[in-house]
């Protein structure tokens, strides 16, 4: 279900993306979508792991957020969870974006997806991947907090 957090409430989060890429830029975007999806999104039946932005004629789509219809969802409406939904940015950020994405090595990737009075927002990132060593260096960091935590914890007791 969506947390609140910073007057925004959180509907999903893509924690890979993180993991797998350094953010460079973020951006927010409006999303198009269709009466069930939003009905779903508030069920939480969302899922953002495989998605990722592309551009096409001067406009971003995202591919592969997977948006599960309700059980209850209409009997008119053929629900596609896995559809490419239009995002909604101003033209002249879509032009710096698209500047950007094709340097070399740079690609967009959503972060999450989230509310903001009363619409969906989904908040962008213009990232580059990592190296399989950055990607040692973020656990091997993790999991250091991840001690120094639990002996903090344990020297309070």
């Amino acid at each position: 279900m969506a947390t609140k957090q910073d007057g925004a409430a959180r509907i999903a989060e893509n924690k890979k993306a993180a993991y797998n890429y350094f953010f460079e830029e973020r951006f927010e975007a409006g999303m198009v979508l269709q009466g069930w999806e939003v009905k779903a999104l508030r069920e939480g039946k969302v899922q953002l792991t495989d998605g990722y932005v592309v551009i096409r004629n001067g406009e971003l789509f995202i591919i592969g957020c997977q948006i599960n219809p309700l059980k209850t969802a209409s009997t008119h409406v053929n629900p596609e969870s896995l559809r490419s939904r239009k995002l909604l940015m101003h033209k002249d950020q879509i032009r710096r974006l698209v500047g950007k994405v094709e340097q070399k090595g740079y690609t967009l990737v959503p972060i999450n997806l989230h509310w903001k009075d009363g619409r969906v927002k989904c908040e962008i990132a213009l990232a580059k991947g990592k190296a399989e060593h950055d990607k040692r260096d973020t656990i091997k960091d993790r999991e250091g907090k991840r001690e120094v935590e639990r002996a903090m914890k344990s020297r309070h007791r």
